[in-house]
C-alpha cells in the first residue's frame, strides 16, 4: 500500500472538536462531516484538500472525545494518510477501524511542511518528503492493520 500527496499541516493538540466541530455530529453522512473537517483551525481546508493529499501534525493528534467521526471526517474529506509525531490512543483506535492510514514519526511531522508532496510506503514505513528529498522511517503496519485498512475499515475485514 503506498500513499501520496500535498501535505495540510497543523500543530500540536490538534482535538477532535477541531477536527469536526461538535455543531456538526448530528449527521452520519460521511460527505457533510467531510465538508466541514478543519474549519476551526483552517476555513479553507475543505476548499483545498484534494483527493489523495497527506495530513501532518505534531504531538497528540485526535485528543479529546473519543468520537468515530473525527477519523471519518478526515478520511471522507480525500485525506489518504496521517503522520503525526504522537496520536492520542483512542483516535489511532478509531482511525485504524475505519480504515484511515496514520504513521507515528517525529522527525516527519517536525521537518516536512505545509505544501510538500510526500509519499509513504506502508510496507516499509518510509515515509519521502518529495519537495525536499530526504526520507523519515516509520514503523510500518504489522499484516493484520494492513488488512483492516486495505479492506476499508474493520468491519469490512471482517465480512
Amino acid at each position: 500500500m503506498n500513499a501520496k500527496g500535498r501535505v495540510h499541516k497543523f500543530g500540536d493538540n490538534v482535538d477532535t472538536d477541531v477536527i469536526i466541530p461538535a455543531r456538526y455530529l448530528n449527521t452520519a453522512s460521511h460527505k457533510e462531516l467531510a465538508a466541514h473537517c478543519m474549519e476551526d483551525i483552517d476555513s479553507e481546508f475543505v476548499n483545498k484538500v484534494q483527493e489523495g493529499d497527506i495530513m501532518v501534525a505534531e504531538k497528540n493528534f485526535g485528543c479529546g472525545s473519543s468520537r468515530e467521526h473525527a477519523p471519518i471526517a478526515i478520511k471522507a474529506s480525500g485525506v489518504s494518510c496521517v503522520i503525526a509525531s504522537t496520536f492520542a490512543r483512542i483516535f489511532y483506535r478509531n482511525a485504524i477501524n475505519i480504515g484511515l492510514p496514520i504513521l507515528e514519526c517525529d522527525e516527519a511531522a517536525r521537518e516536512i511542511k505545509e505544501g510538500d508532496t510526500v509519499s509513504v510506503n506502508f510496507d516499509t514505513g518510509v515515509i519521502t518528503d518529495e519537495t525536499t528529498g530526504k526520507t523519515y522511517q516509520a514503523e510500518p503496519f504489522p499484516a493484520f492493520i494492513q488488512n483492516i485498512i486495505s479492506k476499508g475499515g474493520l468491519i469490512n475485514s471482517i465480512l
